[in-house]
């Protein structure tokens, strides 16, 4: 993310912005969001998540970048058509559900590595619902967003569910040899 936050007006601009991109990807004739007005930060290189949700609040796609690599606007675009149409979670996305959809973009702040010397120290250090949480060993890899927290509010929960995502056993968190970095996010998400 680039220096500073992002404005209210610039966060929903993202996310209006992601749902144009899914309505232009299935054929649905709207017209393109205005940007507001001081914009500059939008078009600098910036790592978001787009995430779907249905109204009932079940995730229907995420995907994301963790390293700003394309101008902010890029990777929203970008990541929205990867969650609407590549999540290999679910089959893609169709128009006649982008009604029942609500999409969040939340725009990441660079990933720090997080230095730990045991797992009680880990469990210490980590921040629930303010730090979203990357996991590395060998070529296991796996991120949760800080809004992952809301369903596993203990860390020993959110970690063993992140090493089972990162195909590793539930309990490889407790080993100390994980490669652990931590990032914040601003999270923008529709009104429904």
């Amino acid at each position: 993310m680039t220096e500073g936050y992002l404005t209210e007006a610039e966060g929903h601009y993202l996310v209006r912005l992601a749902r144009h991109t899914l309505e232009d990807a299935l054929d649905q004739e709207t017209a393109e969001p205005q940007p507001p007005d001081h914009r500059e930060r939008l078009h600098q290189p910036g790592a978001a998540f787009v995430t779907l949700h249905l109204r009932g609040g079940e995730l229907r796609g995420c995907i994301g970048s963790l390293n700003a690599r394309r101008p902010l606007v890029d990777d929203v675009r970008a990541n929205a058509l990867a969650a609407a149409f590549e999540d290999p979670r679910f089959p893609p996305l169709t128009a006649e559900e982008l009604s029942d959809i609500v999409i969040e973009v939340s725009v990441l702040t660079p990933a720090e590595p997080l230095d730990y010397q045991d797992p009680q120290d880990l469990l210490d250090k980590l921040r629930p619902g303010i730090d979203g949480v990357v996991i590395r060993r060998g070529w296991h890899r796996a991120t949760f967003l800080p809004q992952v927290w809301d369903q596993l509010p203990t860390p020993e929960e959110f970690l063993g569910h992140l090493c089972y995502k990162a195909g590793l056993p539930a309990t490889a968190w407790r080993e100390g040899d994980l490669k652990i970095a931590t990032y914040q996010v601003q999270e923008f998400k529709e009104e429904i």
